[in-house]
């Protein structure tokens, strides 16, 4: 059932085994889950079912280090959440993303990959994907990588007949949980303003903050302010290690032989640095993406390359007559960040929201090992293309010469990642292998705050994966 509020939610009746924190692709994908298993949750939304721009004044901020979206303007608040404006580009991370790599800092999950394996034919359901064709290698250095442009699921949109039918999950609008109350290493309760009131509390067997990437350690944190005994008992990670995906175009490249590699219908392909030469150049993991050009720059760029690189010169010349199946491209990176300490989501200490919640300060900077990261990979991608004669690339300027990342590309995916990270151990994460806070018997976390590291892969694929996960493990506590 679908209700407008939390006094309309009480006049119901409904008892939740769990209350879920947000009604985003892990909040609705974690409710169906348990109820499919007979569990009954209550689902809060801090929005309605359409955006309102006085719900999506709460997610005002500041960032704090290099240059970043608005942070209003990178997250959405009303049922279904971030998937409104989500494009629909899919990947689970791979198995090495969850490995110890001494060269990255604080990499290695508790978990490897198989963990969630069984949850991907579940996840595919979910956002209507085929199977992912396995890695093509294309050298030693660089495979090619099946990303998966599906149909963008609008979770609001696609699940809202199935969530008002339900009679084990109750979507709550209007709702906004302004943090939680502990006693005794227990959630007893959330505060809730619901529709712009204060509006008294709401309890439950237990809790999961879905609230995203950035929500879930501003929720946690306010939390542990508010609370007489701390929701999270080792907040030393609290908020701490968040990630983007960095994503800025690298270069051009000519191609020859496009046949050399799967792409899109209109050109598009995707490709990854192998295991074997993120070890042996010591980076981090990352995708290049070629994208054709229209005819009219491919020319101009053939006139730049014989200036910019006379080296390339005789092989452009060698293409005389075979110039129509030369095909021009810009190459854009994404790349995993290094998870860092001091990379966090904050409290500010003076700007609050209208229900008195401290509106977020977020920490960001890209480091070393994110610059190094995205010079060698364009590197060992353009060696690929010469080596195996595929094609050609020129790096950008600001590349070549390691200036500043310009500050009007594509800054990075509006993917939020870590700040409430798994871990093994409470001081270097906030929840274990099974999402659970550390501490704490009923208090859960979904999504992708919970990431050790993000690999190069979209994350709502996994997001998902993660969820269906969690849905079995509570309902095998509960009943």
């Amino acid at each position: 059932m679908i209700v407008d509020g939390i006094e309309a939610f009480r006049t119901t009746g409904f008892q939740p085994q769990v209350v879920v924190i947000g009604a985003g692709p892990a909040g609705i994908t974690l409710a169906r889950r348990l109820a499919s298993l007979n569990v009954p949750c209550a689902l809060l939304d801090a929005g309605g079912e359409e955006y309102s721009q006085d719900t999506q004044d709460v997610y005002q901020g500041r960032t704090i280090g290099d240059p970043y979206f608005d942070l209003d303007a990178a997250r959405l608040r009303y049922l279904g959440g971030t998937s409104g404006h989500w494009a629909g580009w899919c990947r689970f991370l791979d198995a090495h993303d969850f490995e110890k790599r001494d060269w990255i800092p604080n990499s290695g999950w508790p978990i490897a990959r198989d963990a969630i394996e069984p949850f991907f034919e579940a996840a595919r359901d979910v956002l209507g994907l085929r199977k992912f064709e396995p890695d093509k290698s294309i050298s030693n250095d660089i495979n090619w990588i099946d990303l998966i442009r599906s149909e963008p699921v609008r979770f609001g949109e696609k699940y809202r007949d199935e969530l008002a039918k339900s009679d084990l999950i109750c979507v709550v609008l209007n709702t906004y949980a302004t943090d939680l109350v502990a006693d005794d290493n227990q959630v007893t309760a959330a505060n809730v303003v619901s529709n712009r009131k204060p509006s008294g509390r709401i309890s439950a067997p237990y809790f999961v903050a879905a609230t995203g990437g950035i929500e879930n350690s501003r929720l946690l944190l306010w939390s542990n302010e508010k609370s007489g005994d701390p929701v999270v008992p080792n907040a030393t990670s609290l908020g701490r290690y968040w990630m983007e995906h960095p994503e800025f175009t690298v270069g051009d490249a000519l191609i020859l032989r496009p046949e050399a590699y799967p792409h899109e219908i209109d050109g598009v392909a995707f490709f990854a640095p192998t295991q074997h030469a993120m070890k042996k150049n010591e980076i981090m993991n990352f995708h290049a993406v070629i994208r054709p050009l229209e005819y009219s720059s491919t020319k101009q760029m053939v006139s730049d390359l014989m200036c910019a690189m006379p080296d390339t010169s005789e092989w452009l010349v060698g293409l005389t007559g075979k110039s129509l199946n030369c095909y021009g491209n810009r190459v854009s990176m994404a790349w995993e960040q290094s998870p860092e300490f001091d990379n966090r989501v904050a409290l500010s200490a003076i700007d609050k929201d209208f229900a008195g919640v401290p509106r977020v300060e977020l920490h960001w900077r890209k480091g070393n090992l994110d610059r190094k990261t995205m010079s060698e990979g364009a590197r060992l991608f353009g060696t690929t293309l010469a080596l195996k004669d595929i094609g050609r690339m020129r790096l950008d300027e600001w590349v070549r010469d390691v200036n500043d990342y310009p500050e009007d590309g594509e800054i990075g995916g509006y993917h939020h990642m870590g700040g409430t990270r798994m871990s093994s151990d409470p001081n270097t994460g906030v929840v274990d292998a099974n999402c659970r806070v550390h501490g704490m018997g009923n208090l859960y976390v979904a999504g992708s705050s919970i990431f050790t590291t993000s690999g190069y892969a979209n994350p709502t694929a996994s997001i998902v994966a993660f969820s269906e996960r969690l849905g079995v493990h509570l309902a095998e506590q509960i009943n």
